[in-house]
């Protein structure tokens, strides 16, 4: 991994304007950094963007580092994903079908 410090966000702001954005993490509204996974051509890019600390951009060598780099950044900002997430789909399902199996003319005919 290379890195280098950017002190301008417009230079951050021009770079990811070019680059496919694959995930951004974090939230300058709510905290302090947000960053920006993006890609150009070939290179794997991570923009830094910090209103406490020194904006970066890094360059990784290849798709694995960039990965592990993209998920390092979610747990640190809390939005690793969870094993069981798939769960709470799991009972959204089931609740669809409860709501499928009653029946008007069921309560009609309770009358």
């Amino acid at each position: 991994m290379e890195e280098i410090e950017i002190t301008s966000w417009l230079t951050l702001d021009a770079i990811k304007k070019k680059a496919k954005v694959v995930e951004t993490v974090g939230n300058l509204q709510t905290g302090h950094d947000m960053s920006v996974f993006a890609m150009i051509e070939e290179d794997f890019l991570e923009l830094s963007y910090s209103d406490s600390a020194a904006n970066t951009l890094r360059r990784y060598e290849n798709r694995d580092e960039f990965d592990l780099a993209l998920e390092q950044r979610k747990e640190e900002d809390g939005e690793a994903k969870y094993a069981d997430a798939q769960d709470y789909d799991e009972d959204d399902e089931d609740e669809d079908e409860e709501e499928e199996e009653f029946d008007v003319e069921d309560e009609s005919e309770s009358d």
